[in-house]
């Protein structure tokens, strides 16, 4: 067979995919500790990775120390996969506070002013899993639900997508980035999305409980440390 100049087949190009960033399994909440003694539901460690891949740069940056130090006084000391359990760990905290760790969580407040209409669903605004998030965040915060296919659907029904706990601990992210990058402000606020984080709030009492365990890494002087999931799995 002749050969012809220039015919030759190219050399196949290998393309490096980008390196998964390092999970670390974050330490059990006071209440997850509790439900795993007493068989309730409990935090999907699972959950934690969920988290940690969903997190943008912005939030590991060290520019976000100042508004996560209460609770993490050496953030800016960290490596980024330390950085990332934090951040899996206060989740898990605010859905402990929030939902009890119940990913079909779902509540219609009465009270005003969150006693409105969601623009979205055109019915009585509900919070729903475990960041306890609605409808309107998809258009407010770019979350991943889907009404259309979600309206057929059981309120508690798992398949639907705000209860996705993929979509809603994504939410939840969104919402935290654009509350301590965008507008700037700490992780405690009055004006936070999260009761849970509004001090002076019964559920901010309870999220403070639950912020007794944070990563080692983060420093915290007073630290009480609960049994991990697989001691008590043991038992």
């Amino acid at each position: 067979m002749v050969a012809f100049a220039g015919c030759e087949r190219p050399a196949t190009q290998v393309v490096q995919k980008p390196a998964q960033p390092a999970v670390v399994p974050a330490p059990p909440t006071p209440l997850d500790v509790k439900k795993a003694e007493l068989g309730g539901t409990t935090w999907d460690p699972q959950w934690d990775a969920v988290v940690e891949k969903a997190l943008p740069a912005d939030m590991l940056d060290d520019k976000t120390a100042r508004a996560v130090r209460v609770y993490c006084p050496r953030f800016t000391q960290e490596t980024e996969a330390q950085k990332r359990e934090f951040w899996a760990y206060m989740f898990q905290a605010i859905a402990a506070a929030e939902a009890g760790l119940n990913p079909t969580a779902d509540v219609h407040h009465l009270q005003a002013p969150v006693n409105v209409v969601d623009p979205v669903t055109k019915r009585p605004a509900r919070q729903e899993g475990l960041m306890q998030v609605k409808y309107e965040d998809a258009q407010r915060y770019g979350c991943d639900f889907d009404w259309e296919k979600d309206r057929t659907l059981p309120v508690k029904d798992p398949g639907r997508t705000i209860l996705s706990p993929e979509n809603n601990l994504g939410c939840g992210v969104k919402i935290m980035e654009n509350q301590i990058v965008t507008q700037g402000k700490p992780l405690v606020s009055r004006t936070s999305y999260w009761a849970t984080l509004q001090p002076g709030t019964a559920g901010f009492r309870v999220f403070a409980k639950q912020m007794t365990n944070v990563p080692a890494a983060c420093g915290l002087r007073v630290r009480s440390v609960p049994r991990r999931r697989t001691e008590i799995a043991s038992r």
